[in-house]
């Protein structure tokens, strides 16, 4: 297993969704750096369930417990040793699946590689691995916060809700004053009606994450195989459930003409227009690097479905327990989390 991310600035994380905890160590991370636990705490609030009637009902405190690396309130240059404790787990809503390869779960893949496995909330499948990473983000974005880069993420679309805005267009301070991550009041409502009817109905919903990066220096980025929006879609798509990746014009490229999608220069170094995303020839330009990640349905649903167990034989399969409806609200912090600590992993590499 690959549980190593980052070059210069590298995260490991552990643990299993039912296990006795999650955590991470966080290597490469500067000396000498103000760390307010509080901040990651906020971050860890942001993304841990129960905290909406959007998410899952899985109550943890998610109370972050840092071991090593952070002495009187600075970082150590040291390796940053954290847990987050699992407290809510109730392992009996799994005793039944024991013995099923859930549709579009990680459990048969996992067995066939591994030949055993923890089959009780995903293990290590699990989007509960996330809260490591978001806790590992926190740290990075007060790294990236005294360089002046700001990154914002945002619910662009839930099922077929979508926010038709630019992000310059919205006031990004007002995501997590909703519970779906949306910052368009309106669209949020809507939105989170949405959630409640595939709620009901015993089914779930994908959607679209947006996040951009705002004040990233120029040249950040390391052609050929390191190019920024290659390391960003890796770091992207190694989160739960996510199932594409964009930046700047992405896939309205293809219907372009090459007239309508140069970036041509106003001044010496200032584009017109943002179509590359901030970023020319894997290395950023200095503009708002901003992209889109899509999330498919989470794949636990109450409906009944006709599939077999792992000895072949059909069965009626209706999964219980506490699922979200959609990955897309919590999502929100998680590729926060990821995107500053790609950013944070360039700058130091610079």
């Amino acid at each position: 297993m690959n549980n190593i991310f980052g070059n210069n600035l590298q995260l490991t994380t552990f643990g299993e969704s039912h296990g006795a905890a999650v955590g991470g160590v966080l290597c490469g991370f500067p000396s000498n750096v103000s760390v307010h636990i509080d901040e990651i705490q906020t971050a860890l609030e942001r993304r841990k369930p129960g905290n909406s009637q959007a998410v899952s009902q899985r109550k943890e405190s998610d109370t972050i417990e840092i071991l090593s690396g952070i002495f009187e309130g600075k970082t150590l240059g040291t390796p940053i040793a954290f847990i987050i404790r699992n407290e809510n787990q109730i392992s009996s809503d799994y005793d039944l699946l024991k013995n099923v390869n859930r549709p579009s779960h990680a459990d048969f893949t996992y067995f066939q590689k591994y030949g055993h496995i923890d089959h009780r909330g995903g293990g290590r499948a699990s989007a509960r691995e996330t809260a490591a990473r978001v806790a590992a983000g926190a740290l990075a974005m007060q790294l990236l916060k005294q360089k002046g880069i700001e990154i914002f993420a945002f619910s662009k679309q839930i099922g077929n809700r979508i926010l038709d805005k630019n992000y310059s267009e919205l006031n990004l301070q007002n995501i997590y004053e909703t519970p779906t991550r949306c910052p368009d009041v309106e669209i949020s409502e809507k939105m989170l009606q949405d959630l409640n009817a595939a709620r009901e109905d015993g089914d779930t919903l994908g959607g679209v994450v947006s996040c951009v990066i705002r004040n990233c220096p120029a040249g950040l980025g390391e052609p050929v195989f390191d190019k920024f929006q290659a390391v960003l879609a890796h770091a992207m798509m190694s989160i739960p459930a996510a199932k594409g990746f964009e930046y700047g014009a992405g896939f309205a490229s293809a219907k372009m003409k090459g007239s309508e999608h140069n970036d041509v220069f106003a001044s010496a170094n200032k584009p017109k227009t943002n179509h590359a995303g901030g970023l020319l020839g894997g290395i950023s330009t200095g503009e708002d690097i901003y992209f889109n990640v899509a999330f498919k349905p989470i794949a636990s649903i109450a409906k009944t479905q006709h599939t077999s167990d792992k000895n072949g034989n059909m069965i009626d399969l209706t999964i219980g327990g506490r699922h979200d409806v959609c990955a897309v609200p919590r999502a929100v912090s998680v590729v926060e989390a990821m995107a500053a600590l790609v950013t944070a992993d360039f700058l130091l590499r610079k």
